[in-house]
């Protein structure tokens, strides 16, 4: 039996609207001017690039390896990729030689694209390690890839895939020890595409503010996927700045960002309810929002954030309700420090260490199943075996509560977990004190080798502007709070904390920083 293709760009193409020549993307280009993108500009552009890929003649499931600037030409690539019925490899633009180096030999790309400046090293290792073609991409549509694709025709046939099909490779940040390349089908794409355009409400009319990076779950499949799987037009500024989104707005619906831009736009006066007064949803994800962000925002622009929850294996696995859902009887809300309920489709348990479901309110770990959870880690089966029980649920490594609702809450990950004397600390739930004390902007706790508890608990704190908290006055108030076994041992000051580009507080940076404190 031939089975139906379900290629995602032919998902997508078909969501687009009966009107070709309205504008799918309102774009800024490199030196500030204004680009307007046609829906029939996508097709025909990404029809050319699909057909050089496909002249190329590569073997089925080939990977294209990307790590170019931010452009819509980026995007036009990834949507010919798909097409191709290739697999798509977005790559971090911060990353450095040695990086692309371990990528492009664990992957194996057959077609390698990259910033015109760094032609030259990429292209060395890329061509060292077998790969068929090495293209260039600016964000000034400029390139040889583009160059190329120009004598190619604008007609092209998706080619057939199925559900099990590969259509990209994500690489995790990689905190502890070497990225994993998290294989991600059509169908995972597809169908976590279609519950979000339910769940969250996507009507006709929206318009998607487009600021983040294209190289991570969020922007390149959240964002873009939510977009043209409804028909939105999308808003596509090349980086993040605050007056940039505020001024963007009045013409939009919809946003997403990680807590630091919510933050930062905060900081902008411009930011009123009279500049949101257009918009329908905020969402958040990729890291933690703090309460305090969550409630400056509804005072600042009459809307609440919608958290969710998601990762590179599952694309999203939570949300707080866009509206209120007689599912879950009606009585719906959007619920700051928390991300939700799982969304239709997926299953969420909480375990205790021994695998066994825990009552509603404890804490535990995560585990989740779904048509949205990944088909292993590429090339890693035994590491592939690792994450997933015996009963198919996948071990997110996240450690959270849900509760009697069906609200999920994330306490931490499971590799944070700090066990002191015997006793479980979870640096969410210190930290979520400590940033409610004077001064205390926000917060990350760790845990270090300590000689008599096996590990003890640090807190770096970043200070409010203006403020100079003390540090034990801090680790006192604690304990006024909190049991004594989960007061860290120490507190320090520090300017700000480090995080990757998704905004991600990079723990282990801070447990190596302080490794040898209690030596």
């Amino acid at each position: 039996m031939t089975l139906p293709s379900l290629n995602l760009y032919s998902a997508l193409r078909a969501a687009f609207p009966a009107d070709l020549d309205s504008t799918a993307v309102e774009a800024t280009g490199p030196h500030g001017e204004s680009l307007n993108y046609t829906w029939r500009d996508l097709e025909r552009a990404s029809a050319r690039i699909a057909n050089l890929l496909q002249s190329l003649a590569l073997p089925k499931g080939s990977r294209v390896a990307v790590q170019v600037e931010k452009s819509v030409e980026a995007l036009l690539l990834y949507l010919a990729t798909l097409r191709a019925g290739h697999v798509f490899l977005p790559l971090n633009t911060a990353y450095k030689s040695a990086e692309i180096e371990y990528f492009i030999d664990n992957a194996e790309p057959a077609v390698v694209v990259c910033t015109p400046g760094n032609f030259g090293w990429v292209s060395r290792i890329a061509f060292a390690r077998g790969a068929h073609s090495v293209f260039t991409l600016g964000d000034d549509r400029s390139g040889s890839l583009l160059e190329r694709a120009a004598h190619f025709g604008d007609e092209h046939e998706p080619v057939a895939r199925t559900a099990q099909d590969l259509a990209a490779i994500l690489y995790t940040s990689g905190t502890t020890g070497r990225s994993k390349g998290a294989m991600l089908t059509h169908g995972n794409l597809l169908s976590n595409a279609l519950v979000l355009k339910d769940y969250w409400g996507w009507r006709e009319g929206d318009v998607l503010v487009h600021a983040l990076p294209i190289f991570h779950v969020h922007g390149l499949f959240v964002a873009i996927h939510g977009a043209l799987i409804n028909g939105s037009k999308m808003i596509w500024l090349p980086r993040f700045e605050p007056r940039a989104v505020i001024d963007a707005l009045p013409r939009a619906t919809v946003f997403m960002g990680v807590p630091t831009l919510y933050v930062r736009m905060l900081a902008d006066p411009a930011l009123t309810r009279e500049a949101a007064r257009h918009m329908r949803l905020f969402i958040s994800g990729s890291a933690p929002l703090l309460i305090e962000t969550f409630r400056q925002w509804q005072e600042r622009t009459g809307h609440t954030i919608l958290e969710r929850y998601g990762m590179s294996e599952t694309i999203m696995l939570t949300s707080n309700p866009w509206t209120a859902d007689e599912r879950h009887g009606g009585q719906d809300e959007r619920r700051g420090a928390t991300v939700g309920f799982a969304l239709p489709g997926v299953g969420l348990r909480v375990v205790d260490d021994g695998g066994t479901p825990v009552a509603a309110g404890e804490a535990g770990h995560i585990q989740v199943r779904g048509p949205n959870v990944f088909a292993g880690y590429w090339r890693m089966p035994e590491k592939t075996r690792e994450e997933f029980t015996a009963d198919g649920w996948f071990r997110t490594g996240d450690v959270g509560l849900q509760d009697e609702r069906g609200y999920v809450t994330i306490i931490g990950r499971s590799k944070d977990l700090i066990i002191s004397g015997g006793y479980n600390v979870y640096p969410a739930e210190v930290e979520s004190v400590l940033n409610e004390l004077p001064g205390v902007a926000e917060s990350a706790v760790v845990g270090v080798p300590h000689p008599d508890f096996g590990e003890a608990g640090v807190a770096i704190v970043v200070p409010r502007p203006g403020a100079a908290p003390d540090p034990d006055a801090l680790l006192l108030q604690l304990k006024q709070q909190l049991a004594g076994y989960k007061v860290p041992k120490r507190c320090f000051l520090a300017a700000e904390l480090p995080r990757n580009t998704m905004g991600k507080v990079q723990k282990n940076l801070l447990r190596e920083q302080h490794q040898d404190l209690f030596a």
